[in-house]
């Protein structure tokens, strides 16, 4: 599956962005604009010199208070950046765990195999795999590892690669494009179920990963 996303390389249309964002805030998922990728000799549209994570982070400083359900300001933000990607404040209605693409091939067969509810599931740019799963509380966040915002996204060397995006972070939400022509894509959707969005326990996940991951 990485390998057929790796291949994907045209840009998608501006209104699959706005009815992508659409969709989400159906879910009761808010969103913002992501920044997208730039022109000739520009990676991203944002004004950083040499932007660290080009396309791949929202278009504005306010995003935490700008992340919004309502169609009617969905619709206004793609109106006037039509291009912009799309992406997914996370704390608040899911956490996601992000993991190297081979360590998320490996645990999404390994919880086939047992079982084991994966939930929505995400890849991005070929390389990252993000499991969507129920959020935690935030005094859980004192007892495991986080990725905030400005932050080097942490790891424990126990579990190389393994992130956990909860409050104050993000993640780049399908059908995003960045400058490499990839972007991100669901292998699992969240529109999938019949019944609806179904988030897996965070622990029973994280057992999983873990073990790949080591």
């Amino acid at each position: 599956m990485v390998g057929v996303m790796s291949r994907r390389k045209r840009r998608p249309a501006a209104s699959g962005m706005l009815d992508a964002a659409l969709e989400y805030a159906a879910l009761g998922w808010p969103v913002c604009r992501g920044a997208e990728p730039g022109g000739v000799g520009r990676a991203c549209v944002c004004d950083r010199m040499g932007c660290p994570d080009p396309a791949a982070h929202p278009l504005s400083a306010a995003w935490a208070l700008e992340a919004t359900t309502t169609p009617e300001t969905i619709r206004r933000w793609w109106a006037q950046t039509p291009k912009a990607n799309i992406v997914l404040p996370t704390g608040r209605v899911f956490d996601v765990f992000d993991v190297p693409a081979n360590a998320g091939v490996m645990a999404l067969a390994r919880m086939d195999r047992s079982g084991v509810q994966a939930g929505p599931v995400a890849a991005v740019d070929g390389r990252r795999y993000l499991f969507f799963v129920a959020t935690r509380s935030p005094a859980d966040e004192d007892e495991w590892w986080s990725c905030h915002l400005d932050c080097v996204p942490e790891s424990i060397t126990e579990t190389p690669g393994l992130r956990w995006h909860c409050r104050d972070s993000y993640v780049l939400a399908p059908p995003s494009c960045l400058p490499s022509g990839d972007g991100a894509g669901w292998i699992r959707s969240p529109h999938d179920s019949e019944r609806g969005v179904e988030l897996p326990d965070p622990i029973v996940v994280l057992d999983v990963l873990a073990d790949t991951c080591e």
